[in-house]
């Protein structure tokens, strides 16, 4: 498989054939499910799915009722049946076929030595300012100066006379996709599904990540 759905567990480290101490991320991934597949002029690509979602049941005589939360709406329970499932999945990823690397779907699933990239969600920090966003040095401590973290003047005053689209500004840091790229598999451990690649890649501990081939 070109591409697998895994969930962040953390990092360790592991000792190669050398004695190096290589540090690493564990992704443990589950078998995904293909749910479709699409194949245009546009697109070839593959729709993956793991986990299961809680569905809607009508409770009867003697039967214990579905406990309150979010239930898979019926769209996606019935694309779920479509594929063979009988609950819809609870996190779906679509990969592509047609990016370099991936033009044969029979490509065995991630070994040892292979080249990938991981994109994940960054962990989501709240409003920032421009220092910590951006690493912006900020004014001087001393000489009676209070804007120790402004940004300082933020556009020219006659031409333009406006603020440049762009602009480092404070504002929501984190909580966006990153794809972390050129990274190796150091080690897999088939029997309880985790993968080991070497380096750390965006995401909290339990994120979501899409572990793919890189050509």
């Amino acid at each position: 498989m070109i591409g697998i759905i895994g969930k962040k567990l953390g990092m360790t480290q592991v000792f190669n054939d050398a004695g190096q101490q290589i540090p690493c991320t564990v992704i443990e991934a589950e078998p995904n499910t293909v749910l479709a597949v699409t194949s245009t002029n546009a697109l070839k690509a593959l729709q993956l799915g793991t986990g299961e979602q809680r569905t809607r049941r009508t409770s009867t005589k003697g039967e214990k009722k579905t406990p309150k939360g979010r239930r898979a709406p019926n769209a996606e329970i019935g694309h779920a049946k479509k594929a063979g499932l009988d609950a819809a999945p609870r996190t779906i990823r679509s990969v592509r076929l047609d990016e370099p690397g991936n033009a044969k779907a029979e490509i065995p699933t991630h070994a040892v030595g292979d080249k990938v990239k991981v994109t994940g969600t960054s962990k989501g920090r709240g409003f920032q300012g421009v220092v910590k966003r951006y690493g912006i040095g900020g004014g001087p401590n001393t000489h009676g100066n209070t804007k120790h973290r402004r940004p300082g003047s933020i556009g020219p005053g006659t031409d333009p006379s406006r603020v440049i689209k762009g602009k480092k500004m404070p504002g929501h840091y984190g909580d966006e996709q990153v794809t972390s790229i050129g990274l190796r598999v150091e080690k897999v451990d088939a029997e309880r599904n985790l993968i080991y690649i070497r380096g750390s890649v965006a995401g909290p501990k339990s994120g979501i990540v899409l572990v793919r081939k890189q050509g």
